[in-house]
């Protein structure tokens, strides 16, 4: 840990969302184990992967948006934390509309994005990947905001994120990789396509720390930008997808116990 601490704050970034990487990829790697999944376990774990953003985008990100742009802004500190809120919820969608993706119970002819030919498989890690884009940059955000040496920014805090954005990847991982495998791919193909999905974060987070750093006045509007896409990410993506059966309870109470771990986590350590 002492290494970890000495290291700057992109590199600190880099390793963090590696450790969120490797946690998508350990979720991927059940496919080694199971070639089915119960649909009820993979809805408590996408509700539960919804209840750490929730309550990472408002105790990682929100709230210290808010207090930093006490210090680097001449705005009302509410100003920054909407504009980079809803800049964040605009850009994801219009990634969404973009970007060809598809959804673990949608058929092929229901693709989003724009027309591709694309197949299957390749349409489910980009949806996952849309959902590891705000969290890669989430990360990266909050340690590149230490290098503030402001009140709200603590390294604890940044730490407590990382992990908690790294066990929520763990059913992400799951969620690409085993419904792939229902449909005939091997098994390192699924894998490997299941950790491909969390690509994105290392880099994300390298950039959204990198900005920070440079564009100090832009921190609170990062902060805030990281929550709003996370969300848009939870609201468009995860919280319907956790409600596909029948028992939607099982998805809700997932998501309330990852609420509450990431809650639990943030304020123990943060």
């Amino acid at each position: 840990m002492e290494w970890f601490i000495s290291q700057d704050h992109v590199t600190q970034a880099l390793l963090a969302t590696l450790f969120t990487w490797f946690l998508t990829a350990a979720g991927a790697s059940l496919v080694f184990f199971f070639k089915t999944f119960n649909r009820k376990v993979l809805d408590a774990m996408l509700g539960f992967a919804a209840g750490v953003m929730i309550a990472a985008s408002f105790w990682s990100l929100l709230s210290p948006a808010i207090e930093m742009a006490e210090n680097v802004s001449t705005l009302p500190s509410w100003i920054p934390a909407a504009a980079g809120f809803l800049a964040g919820g605009l850009f994801l969608l219009a990634v969404d509309n973009i970007l060809p993706h598809q959804h673990l119970d949608q058929k092929h002819a229901e693709t989003e994005g724009i027309s591709t030919t694309w197949n299957r498989s390749v349409l489910l890690v980009l949806a996952i990947t849309l959902h590891n884009i705000p969290e890669g940059l989430a990360v990266g955000v909050a340690f590149g905001a230490l290098a503030a040496d402001l009140p709200s920014a603590s390294m604890a805090g940044a730490i407590a994120l990382a992990l908690g954005i790294g066990i929520q990847n763990f059913p992400e991982g799951t969620a690409v990789a085993v419904p792939l495998r229902r449909e005939g791919l091997s098994r390192f193909k699924c894998f490997w396509y299941g950790q491909l999905s969390g690509v994105v974060e290392p880099i994300a987070g390298v950039i959204g720390a990198m900005a920070v750093i440079i564009a100090r006045p832009i921190l609170p509007y990062a902060l805030a930008f990281a929550a709003g896409a996370m969300i848009y990410v939870v609201i468009e993506e995860l919280i319907p997808e956790s409600q596909q059966s029948s028992k939607t309870d099982i998805a809700t109470i997932g998501t309330m116990l990852g609420f509450t771990v990431m809650m639990s986590l943030d304020v123990a350590l943060g």
